[in-house]
């Protein structure tokens, strides 16, 4: 694999994706005041049930950014999308976006949807720029999180 490909993750990617994953949202703790979700995720059977891509490596385990994805019958929902900080403007981030309008139009699918936390306002700057819109504002236990959607043209 090259840095610019994206694919499925395997078993052996597992660590990588966890430990790319607790270093993209670390330091987002300390603001909202508990672990964001993906941080929680099962990483083993999120990628056992094909949920995660990644990207940025020439070998097996070596990963600079993934997306963790659920196909729903009429939207794309994207789980967590997460760069390590060393890799961080320097267009792995465009790159997944990119593909998640692609993997969804792969199985059929007119829109994209995600949530992201209210504290996290580095996201509400970026989502909009790639098309996506705010549709509502959710509370899920401690989770206070703007749903975001993109629909595909």
């Amino acid at each position: 694999m090259t840095s610019e490909e994206i694919r499925p993750a395997t078993a052996a990617d597992v660590p990588a994706v966890k430990a790319v994953t607790d270093a993209a949202y670390t330091h987002y703790i300390e603001r909202i005041g508990l672990a964001p979700l993906p941080m929680g995720a099962d990483h083993a059977a999120d990628v056992a049930a094909g949920k995660v891509f990644v990207t940025g490596g020439d070998a097996v385990g070596e990963v600079a950014g993934l997306v963790v994805v659920e196909a729903f019958a009429d939207h794309l929902f994207l789980e967590s999308i997460a760069v390590r900080p060393d890799a961080q403007g320097k267009g792995v981030g465009r790159r997944l976006l990119r593909f998640l309008d692609a993997h969804a139009r792969a199985l059929g699918l007119s829109e994209v949807r995600l949530c992201t936390n209210v504290l996290m306002w580095e996201n509400q700057k970026i989502y909009p720029k790639y098309g996506y819109e705010v549709v509502e504002r959710r509370t899920d236990g401690p989770y206070d999180r703007f749903l975001y959607r993109k629909r595909l043209g």
